[in-house]
């Protein structure tokens, strides 16, 4: 297959239409059963490192997908998780795939939960990071959540989310959030 040569840097972009909206995705990786690639909120598929997604997938296929509304794909954002979770079954339908891991990370956990919940056919397994049950109260504390929100986003919002820190993660982060 073409995509066991490239990586995270190097896949191209594709777009597949599902529920009347173009879904771009990146698929690179060996064979085998595909890890997709649930993104925390206001994330695209750029926003995955790269050495996480080559590292999978020098073993297996992975998937990295772009939100509807979100990064390359077209539509209005979903205001709530099972209509996210509806495109991600027609994404994997318009596709052909039959079963996936899934790999969710904050709102892509939440995502992840109703497809296991609604679609248990379509997840062999499944890794939830950074999340919680769909509409969970205080989940996130108030900087979290403002960071979270900032609009427009920004470089030290991103670092206080998802960099610790430490000198050496605030410098790796500050070479992500500036790229």
């Amino acid at each position: 297959m073409a995509h066991e040569t490239h990586t995270h840097h190097t896949a191209p972009t594709q777009l597949v239409n599902a529920r009347d909206i173009q879904l771009a995705h990146r698929r690179f990786g060996a064979s085998g059963v595909p890890l997709l690639f649930l993104q925390h909120f206001r994330g695209n598929m750029d926003n995955w490192d790269p050495s996480v997604a080559d590292g999978l997938a020098a073993r297996r296929p992975v998937i990295l997908l772009d939100n509807r509304g979100i990064g390359r794909s077209t539509g209005t954002t979903p205001e709530n998780v099972a209509d996210m979770a509806r495109d991600v079954v027609a994404f994997l339908e318009a596709l052909g795939i039959p079963q996936v891991d899934l790999l969710g990370f904050s709102l892509g956990g939440m995502v992840a939960q109703v497809l296991l919940l609604d679609h248990p056919q379509l997840v062999r397994r499944a890794i939830l990071v950074g999340t919680g049950a769909a509409g969970a109260i205080d989940m996130f504390s108030p900087e979290v959540t403002a960071a979270a929100t900032k609009y427009p986003s920004d470089a030290k919002a991103l670092l206080f989310l998802f960099f610790e820190p430490t000198p050496a993660s605030q410098a790796a982060g500050g070479d992500t959030c500036s790229a």
